[in-house]
């Protein structure tokens, strides 16, 4: 492996493991066996958030699996494919080359982005989905067409902006920049979580493919003059989006998050029409797993014992 991505690839009580898929190769953290539980990172982060939930999932009876998304961490940095569509297929695609046929997923932020979409998107492959810190993109489409709505627009937007976000990410500081600003006050980051943080933003062409994500997010939900995208791909996107979620769901925001307003996370509940349970954290900011990782792996393992003992999962 390169030296270039030995800093993410973390050692714990877990197993690191590359599989293909999607026409890219990802890495993935691996604890445990039983039902699938696929968790899928934030930005600006990777894998090694969900550092706290792996084992504890794993003790529970699950196979958690952590993967890096396309163009962030130890996987592929691919030129093309950060689409919302395919990201969704790349988390299909890992989760079939895990040898399973569904699974519960699990994902915070832009990981949580694509869990909302996955049963539109990916409806065989997907259980179950838990969503923390992110509104339903529909939410998200309602502000960027002047409604009230979501408090992160701003910083979805700011994303849009050629080459500077780069360059902000290239001085690593950038990452943990934006991770402090989304927490809560009194719970800063610690000295261990900054470097691993830098490190990863460190990692060749990250500063530009994890931006790729956020771009193609907005430019998908708001009007033509936002970006290149195609009409028909916009118009794509949102109808399947639009379609009711039976699947069970698990939402959880933080009561101090300075991005996702109560409202915001209130009216995701609107296409949400199987199973659904909501949770806000007390005294948590936007970064759930990382700031309050007990009482996102409590929320986790209660609401996944429940999920799994009335379907099959896997």
């Amino acid at each position: 492996m390169s030296d270039d991505v030995d800093g993410v690839l973390i050692d714990g009580d877990w197993k690191h493991r590359f599989v293909s898929a999607n026409g890219a190769r990802f890495h993935v953290a691996e604890a445990g066996d039983g039902p699938l539980v696929i968790l899928l990172h934030g930005f600006p982060q990777f894998w090694w958030t969900w550092r706290h939930q792996l084992p504890a999932l794993a003790e529970a009876g699950f196979r958690a699996v952590a993967m890096d998304l396309r163009g962030v961490g130890a996987s592929d940095k691919p030129p093309r494919g950060y689409e919302t569509p395919y990201l969704a297929a790349d988390v299909a695609g890992v989760i079939r080359a895990l040898g399973e046929s569904t699974a519960v997923v699990v994902g915070h932020d832009l990981g949580a982005w694509v869990a909302w979409s996955m049963p539109a998107l990916q409806p065989r492959v997907t259980a179950a989905v838990a969503v923390l810190s992110m509104g339903h993109p529909l939410v998200m489409r309602q502000q960027l067409l002047g409604r009230r709505g979501v408090r992160s627009v701003p910083r979805l937007l700011a994303a849009q902006l050629p080459l500077l976000p780069e360059r902000a990410l290239r001085s690593h500081d950038a990452a943990v920049t934006v991770m402090a600003a989304g927490r809560a006050p009194g719970n800063p980051l610690t000295e261990d979580e900054q470097d691993r943080y830098r490190r990863a933003a460190a990692v060749p062409f990250v500063s530009h493919t994890s931006l790729e994500p956020l771009r193609w997010a907005a430019r998908s939900l708001g009007p033509g003059s936002l970006g290149p995208l195609g009409r028909r791909d916009r118009r794509r996107f949102t109808r399947a989006l639009a379609q009711p979620i039976h699947q069970p769901v698990l939402q959880l925001s933080g009561a101090l998050d300075p991005w996702l307003g109560p409202a915001a996370a209130a009216a995701s509940s609107r296409w949400a029409v199987g199973p659904l349970h909501q949770v806000v954290v007390p005294g948590a900011g936007h970064y759930l797993p990382d700031e309050a990782p007990l009482d996102v792996t409590e929320a986790l393992l209660e609401w996944l014992a429940a999920t799994t003992s009335s379907r099959s999962v896997g």
